[in-house]
């Protein structure tokens, strides 16, 4: 198949990073050295990864291979996620909810309502999607929701001591950094077919499917990424909330009761 590329193929396509490199140094980027760490990195994983895979996609390899994949990758994520957001008290284990939470809905519906047929095959990659593309949406929200309680502590404890409960008081920065989360992949969505052909398209197109057949595809993975990046940013938004919780709680009672006794004082 014309598609198929060698190693001597790989070698010539590595002449673009050096582009990139010879860009950086022209310059002065400063990131020539993380390009070609980047690059041998990725070609690294990628080979291993794709030996590993052998060992699942076969259809007469147990699917609990798969399975293990994919919690694997799920635990891995979120150490990613906890390592990357080291001021989230928690973080492991509110990233670990989300990803669950997510597999739990969008693999689901997949394989529950038989879009996909379940096999190593299919599991591994679409929980791949779905967990690769949660991961930076949960990192991105978890700073958001502490950088909204920062920058507007006053204000919501301004609410707290007018009455409002807690989860009133913090409901619209949440708000506010879910949207942060999820305009990039909602602009994304829109964008495919028209600005850009997604890869899973493209690598079903080289590998020679129908391109009809591969727009089918591609729909369901689009699909299934913005269903888990909704899903784990919503968890993970809530989630780090509660974490904060108690220090808002606690500035709240003491500037309510702060705001009692000048009451007091004026009506006296």
């Amino acid at each position: 198949m014309s598609s198929q590329i060698g190693l001597t193929g790989v070698a010539i396509s590595s002449l673009l990073v050096a582009v990139a490199v010879v860009i950086s140094l022209i310059r002065h980027l400063g990131l020539a050295a993380d390009m070609v760490t980047a690059s041998t990195r990725a070609f690294v994983q990628l080979v291993l990864v794709g030996f590993a895979l052998r060992l699942v996609v076969d259809k007469n390899d147990p699917i609990i291979y798969a399975w293990v994949w994919i919690v694997v990758m799920v635990l891995f994520a979120a150490y990613t996620v906890r390592r990357r957001a080291p001021e989230v008290k928690g973080a492991f284990a509110l990233a670990l909810a989300a990803f669950i939470g997510a597999s739990v809905v969008t693999l689901g519906v997949l394989f529950g309502l038989g879009v996909f047929e379940l096999s190593g095959r299919t599991l591994v990659p679409l929980g791949g999607m779905m967990v690769g593309n949660s991961m930076t949406a949960i990192v991105v929200v978890s700073h958001r929701v502490i950088a909204e309680v920062d920058e507007h502590s006053d204000l919501i404890q301004g609410r707290v001591a007018l009455g409002a409960t807690i989860d009133e008081a913090l409901l619209p920065h949440v708000r506010s950094s879910l949207r942060t989360a999820l305009i990039p992949q909602i602009e994304t969505t829109k964008a495919v077919g028209i600005v850009f052909l997604p890869g899973a398209m493209v690598g079903l197109i080289l590998a020679g499917a129908d391109p009809v057949d591969a727009v089918r595809v591609q729909t369901a993975v689009m699909y299934l990424i913005l269903g888990s990046v909704s899903t784990t940013t919503l968890v993970m938004a809530f989630g780090v909330s509660r974490r904060l919780f108690r220090r808002v709680h606690r500035s709240g009672h003491r500037l309510r009761r702060n705001s009692v006794d000048l009451i007091t004082m004026t009506l006296g």
